[in-house]
Formats: structure tokens, C-alpha cells, sequence
């Protein structure tokens, strides 16, 4: 199908990423990319660059976030907005521009992606193994950008070669064909991609077979679920996570010993990590792209003993955590040490001047706790005795409630400035989880429980019992799994999509999210297309919009 889904298309090379902090890809912005240009050395990286560029928009950006964060089990509306996506009201609609920039984001980078691997056979100036490497690498993003879509829209246009021309017209592909191009992909990029992304010195966020295997795990995984299934696609989805962590040992991989260090800043290129997208301190390239350290962050700065700093964030407070997530998902809060690892529990006073008195004397020194949330409830005495502001989960507001650390960062720029640290896009706990998702879904609750307990023993670490934490066969369900991946994965923008896969989307949110569970409909286990796609298809059919919207 020849067609172009937008005028962005005949795309710009605007951000080139760079790629560690030690070696940077030379940065040549150009006005577009033509087959011509595409052909030369310096076109064909500078294409390949640019696609890698391009997750800066999908992984970071406040639009993808929005999408798979927020009207789920795990998290509800903050005091910092967008509460129209995040209760489904009747003013979340094709207008909206979150689910336009991450459509017109993948599409634009699917296409830089097309013109790397279409020229692969026509560059000059370039050996063979590196051509067969990048069209490998191209194939693995552009795997990932059609992922994105299809989860999100179902049937979309497939673009499987580079368009320079603008066209009026397009149409959608079934899912069977997505599918079945991913999967394509994903195959091809795994027999010519480096193994490892912790050996023989590839780059920080290149596309290894590691990261292409843990995808493909999941995207037989996610197909299962759906009306494109395969007989085998739990099979093989089981087969290849699996596949992946019998490897792990040999390619240098495998689960740190402690939760907390998966996210420790400057640890983004840990064993555990697979495939992580790189930013930069320069903010020219940066493009304010990654703002996951502001979203999670609450108000703190609006009460006693506070004011804003680089340790605790910049507080947009879009989203805080449902009382599911406090009070049931992480009922133990003692064995299961993620809880307080994952979200903030304590400020200390930074500021002597907002420090409360009592008779004209500080109810507490500059350094003490200014804030306590125990994650528990306590009772009305012991919150009226405490010299800090002690808040229970009954007591969180639009602004007070835990902050969510994964994304902190205390390194970039300015106080105000958006985060410089990559994101972890796919991780090895997780490809446990796709195994034990997989082996569930085959009848193999002993394969389910074994990965399931390797994730949840770590969480032991390292005063936990670690007894306490292992699970049975007989206590492995659908449910009890999407539970676990809230425990080990929360924000990180896997929510939404995840109870789409497993068809849990509606119930869960009307079980556990009662802002967004009253206006929750079927026709929200997918994104509205975007206006503007629609209007600018003028000639032939017009372009389908998806059901109730």
C-alpha cells in the first residue's frame, strides 16, 4: 500500500541522538531526505540516526506517557492536568494532541526507517557488514513504531517503503498484516544485530538481538490475545522469553540483586537493561523530550518546610497513584520492598523560613522530615501529635501523594529543565513476566510460578523473606500476573497497554479507578484516529475513524 500518512513525512533530520556520554554521532541536520541523499554514506547514517532520534518523542515525552499511564488500575489524575484523557470524558476526541503527535511521531520515523533499509543495497561508501548491521537496526525500530500503532489503533496504513512525494490518499492494513510485518522484521533484525547490549562495546541504546527477542516475546505475546492470533503465538512467545533468559548468563545479562538499583541514576546500561533510548544535556537535541521526571512528582512545594529543588523535582503532579495501587497492590509493604523503592515516602525540610512554629519556635530543624507518608493508615491522634505533616493514604489530594521515583533526576541542566537520563524502554524482569504470562496462557502454571518468584524473590532484597514472597502454581492467575507487573513495572508506560492486551482494560478500571471508571466505554480499548489524519485524505475512501469516536 503506497500512501502517506502525513506532510512530515519528507521528514527533516532535526535531532540526531547521542548515543553515550563518552561517543557522540555527528550531528549534520539536513532540510530532507531523498533517495539520492539516502544512498550516500553520509544520508544513509544520518537516516538511521535520525530514527533513533526519533523514540526521543515516543519514550520521555509527556504524549506517550499520557496514553499508557493515566485511566488505568495504577494511576488517576494528579493536580497538574489533562484529566479530559484521564477519565475518558466525552472531551477526550480525535482532536486531541497526544494521540496526534505519538501517531505523526511514528509515522514520520517509520519513514526514515524505510529509506535506510530500502537503500541498503545502493549505498555507497559504506562496507557490508555495516550496511547489513544498520537495515537490521532500522528493521528493530521500525518494528517498535509499528507496535506502538497497532496497540493503539488497531488496523492502521502500512508503510513498508520510504514515500518522498506526498499523497492525498491512504488506507488501513488488518492487524494480521501488522502483525505479520513486525514479526518479519523482528526475525530479519535478530540474525544480523549484535547479541549483547553489555558486550563487544555497542553503543548505549543501540538495537541488540537481546532487545529484538524480548520485543518479539511480546509481540507474539500481545497478538495471542487477539483477533490476529496465531494457534502458536503463546508458544512462541514462551519460547522466545524463555529463549532469551536461558541465554542471559552468556550475553552478560541478568536481574540485579536490588530493586532499587534498576533505576539508580547513571545505572541505565545495567545487566538488566536490554534496550534504553538516550538523551542529551544538550537541550537544542533534547528537545524538552523527556519530562518523565516532572509528570510523577507532587506538590510538596506547596506545604510547610519546602520549596522547590533539584532532589525532589519539578512538581507537575500529572498523575498519582490509585488507592488499588497503595492499599491492595502493595499490601505488603514490608517483604515486598518495591513499594517504598519505587515511590518517594519522605521529604526532609529544605527551607528554615517555611518551617512551622510553634510559640516562635520551629517545630522542626532545617534537615528534618518535613513530610512522612507511611503508605498506611494511622490515626487522627497520631497525625495531630506529629511535628512533620504525616499523611496517610485516606489524607492524598490533587497535590499530596507519593512521588514515584523511577525518573527522578538530580543531574540535568537547571531546576526547571527536563531530564537528561535515558529511559529504560525493555528490561530482563519483565521478559520474566512475558515468560510467565506466556507459560500461563499455555496451562503451565509451574513455568508461570518459577519466573513469576525470580522477579518477586529480587524484590525480597534485602531484609524481606524471601519464603514470603514465592508463590504457587495454584496462586498463578491472569490477574494475580497484572498485579505483579504493577509491582515490579509501575509507570513505566507499559499500563494501558497491557490491560488492552489481556482484554482486563474496562473491569479493572471500574473496579480500581473510580475517577476514570464511570466514563469508561468499549469503544476506548482504542485511540480515536487523529482529526487531522482524516481530513487529509481527499481523494479515493475516506480514511476510517475507529468505533465511537
Amino acid at each position: 500500500m503506497k500512501s502517506i500518512i502525513n506532510k512530515h513525512i519528507a521528514v527533516s533530520i532535526m535531532m540526531l541522538v547521542s548515543m553515550s556520554c563518552k561517543k557522540q554521532l555527528i550531528e549534520e541536520p539536513h532540510s530532507s531526505l531523498t533517495p539520492q541523499y539516502f544512498s550516500t554514506a553520509q544520508g544513509f547514517r544520518s537516516g538511521l540516526d535520525a530514527a533513533y532520534a526519533g523514540n526521543r518523542n515516543i519514550w520521555g515525552n509527556e504524549n506517550f506517557m499520557t496514553m499508557t499511564v493515566p485511566g488505568t488500575d495504577e494511576f488517576k489524575s494528579g493536580g497538574g492536568g489533562n484529566i479530559d484523557f484521564n477519565i475518558y470524558s466525552t472531551s477526550f476526541d480525535a482532536s486531541s494532541s497526544w494521540v496526534t503527535n505519538v501517531w505523526n511521531t511514528c509515522y514520520t520515523f517509520i519513514n526514515n526507517c524505510n529509506g535506510v533499509i530500502d537503500n541498503g543495497s545502493t549505498v555507497k561508501g559504506l562496507d557490508a557488514a555495516t550496511v547489513k548491521r544498520a537495515v537490521a537496526e532500522a528493521k528493530f525500530l521500525r518494528a517498535n513504531f509499528y507496535f506502538i500503532l497497532v496497540r493503539f489503533w488497531g488496523p492502521v496504513t502500512l508503510n513498508e517503503h520510504f514515500i518522498s512525494e506526498p499523497s492525498t490518499s491512504a488506507g488501513r492494513a488488518p492487524i494480521a498484516d501488522v502483525y505479520n510485518f513486525i514479526v518479519k522484521d523482528l526475525k530479519d533484525a535478530i540474525s544480523d544485530l549484535p547479541a549483547s547490549p553489555v558486550q563487544n562495546g555497542v553503543l548505549p541504546g543501540k538495537a541488540t538481538a537481546a532487545a529484538a527477542n524480548h520485543l518479539l516475546a511480546k509481540v507474539y505475546l500481545t497478538r495471542a490475545y487477539s483477533s490476529a492470533k496465531l494457534p502458536d503465538d503463546f508458544q512462541n512467545a514462551y519460547n522466545t522469553a524463555k529463549g532469551l533468559i536461558d541465554a542471559s548468563g552468556s550475553l552478560g545479562l541478568g536481574l540485579l540483586p536490588d530493586f532499587a538499583s534498576v533505576f539508580a541514576e547513571g545505572n541505565e546500561a545495567s545487566k538488566e537493561v536490554l534496550w534504553s533510548v538516550q538523551h542529551t544535556s544538550n537541550l537544542t537535541y533534547n528537545n524538552n523530550s523527556n519530562e518523565l521526571n516532572f509528570h510523577y512528582v507532587m506538590g510538596y512545594e506547596n506545604f510547610p518546610g519546602l520549596v522547590r529543588s533539584m532532589a525532589y523535582g519539578r512538581p507537575f503532579a500529572r498523575v498519582q497513584l490509585t488507592r488499588w495501587m497503595n492499599d491492595i497492590c502493595f499490601a505488603d509493604k514490608t517483604n515486598d520492598t518495591r513499594y517504598f523503592k519505587t515511590f518517594q515516602s519522605v521529604w526532609l525540610s529544605n527551607s528554615a523560613d517555611k518551617i512551622p512554629k510553634v510559640n516562635g519556635v520551629p517545630k522542626y530543624a532545617l534537615g528534618d522530615t518535613a513530610i512522612y507518608m507511611p503508605g498506611v493508615n494511622v490515626s487522627d491522634a497520631k497525625i495531630s501529635s506529629s511535628r512533620y505533616l504525616l499523611v496517610p493514604p485516606r489524607n492524598y489530594t490533587l497535590q499530596l501523594f507519593p512521588t514515584m521515583l523511577k525518573y527522578q533526576d538530580t543531574k540535568r541542566v537547571g531546576i526547571n529543565d527536563p531530564s537528561i537520563r535515558p529511559i529504560i524502554a525493555y528490561r530482563l524482569a519483565e521478559t520474566y513476566l512475558l515468560a510467565a504470562e506466556a507459560a500461563f496462557n499455555l496451562s503451565d502454571n509451574l513455568n508461570a510460578a518459577k519466573y513469576i518468584n525470580a522477579v518477586r524473590e529480587r524484590a525480597a532484597f534485602p531484609n524481606g523473606n524471601v519464603a514470603a514472597m514465592s508463590i504457587l502454581p495454584a496462586q498463578v492467575t491472569l490477574d494475580f500476573i497484572l498485579d505483579e507487573r504493577s509491582r515490579e513495572l509501575a509507570g513505566e508506560q507499559t499500563r494501558w497497554l497491557d490491560l488492552v492486551r489481556t482484554n482486563k482494560l474496562i473491569e479493572r478500571v471500574k473496579l480500581y479507578n473510580p475517577d476514570a471508571g464511570l466514563n469508561i466505554k468499549e469503544k476506548h480499548i482504542l485511540r480515536p484516529i487523529p482529526q487531522n489524519q482524516i481530513d487529509r485524505i481527499i481523494t479515493g475512501d475516506k480514511y476510517p475513524q475507529n468505533d465511537g469516536f
